[in-house]
């Protein structure tokens, strides 16, 4: 019988840094996920990146530490969903895990109607959120009204469909089925697409399986399961996290020399020369020397991100200097790991 998050011995928290794909498993909340991951790996400080319903699996980042700090990033991400609509029934809660409140005759699925619904339900659209959603109305979550028989006014959110593709599919507990895949905007409830799909062929429909594909850049073939992550040793489980600067990897780089860094991580503004820091952008991420001697050539440390106005650095997210040494000593640990020459390390004076 394997050890869980429920039934526990106490254990040794720890610094831990970096992002974990996991691929969520079904029947288990983001949080849950999270919380599992986050006592294999002995982590003091973890979050994820959005919601994935009971119903759903995939891909789900997961933050440690300092990768924390840019989880706005992949929440804010564009995403991609593979989900199965099953036709001529509505229940409670948009999906299958909710009670039918309504069945219709269904017609026939020709590739003309499919054509006709991937147009309309492509491209900007206004949605209203689902009542069984964590969105909150007067400081309750709406599924609180939902799970007593309450239903309250939302207003439609604005979202788009960059790409939709629909296809007939075969599936036992229905008559007719749809396999949809989709590219949208973050906000994108694929259970509400799919019943506003229902209802646009006439026949209703609600979520039979939801699966994440892709989200922000991060995808499924990335991931590692639960199940696996369990079966790993800790160091193990250590070499599956991505740094945290892969979660603004696409971002334009600067990098500082030590005097540059030292005040940037202090929280200071850096006034370059023009073009020294490049175009103004509205991310970028943040690389100082981890030596003493900021010589060309020695490794770099991450220090953060900022936004680039008028010829200026400004910081918005900065990693703390112990930090920084966590990650640099996890880095040298994995490279000595598996006999590699282990970067310099961050001075110590590097934020004064």
């Amino acid at each position: 019988m394997s050890t869980s998050p429920s039934h526990r011995q106490k254990i040794q928290r720890r610094p831990v840094h970096g992002v974990l794909l996991l691929d969520k498993p079904l029947g288990l909340s983001s949080n849950q996920a999270l919380q599992k991951a986050k006592w294999l790996l002995r982590a003091d400080k973890a979050g994820h990146t959005g919601t994935l319903d009971p119903l759903a699996t995939g891909v789900l980042p997961l933050c440690f530490g300092a990768a924390t700090k840019f989880s706005q990033i992949q929440l804010d991400a564009d995403k991609t969903y593979e989900a199965v609509l099953l036709l001529g029934q509505k229940t409670s809660t948009g999906d299958a895990e909710g009670d039918v409140i309504e069945t219709r005759p269904i017609s026939a699925i020709t590739p003309e109607l499919l054509d006709e619904m991937t147009r309309r339900f492509t491209g900007p659209l206004a949605q209203i959120p689902p009542m069984y959603s964590a969105l909150k109305k007067d400081g309750k979550a709406l599924y609180e009204y939902a799970r007593k028989g309450e239903e309250v006014e939302r207003e439609a959110r604005h979202i788009t469909i960059f790409k939709l593709n629909m296809a007939p599919a075969q599936d036992p507990r229905a008559q007719a089925a749809i396999k949809i895949v989709v590219s949208c905007s973050k906000g994108t409830y694929i259970r509400t697409l799919g019943e506003d799909i229902g209802e646009a062929i006439g026949c209703g429909a609600h979520l039979g399986s939801l699966r994440r594909l892709e989200t922000g850049g991060f995808v499924a073939g990335q991931c590692v399961s639960l199940a696996a992550l369990e079966a790993m040793t800790e160091p193990e489980r250590e070499a599956c996290l991505l740094p945290p600067q892969s979660l603004v990897a696409a971002y334009p780089s600067v990098t500082l020399d030590a005097d540059n860094a030292g005040r940037f991580l202090s929280g200071l503004r850096r006034r370059g020369e023009p073009g020294q820091w490049g175009a103004d952008a509205p991310l970028v991420q943040v690389y100082g020397p981890s030596s003493s001697s900021g010589q060309a050539g020695a490794a770099q440390a991450f220090l953060g991100s900022a936004h680039i106005t008028a010829d200026e650095l400004i910081p918005q997210r900065l990693l703390s200097p112990i930090e920084i040494q966590d990650i640099l000593k996890t880095t040298q640990r994995r490279l000595e790991s598996f006999a590699l020459e282990p970067p310099d390390r961050m001075v110590a004076s590097l934020h004064s």
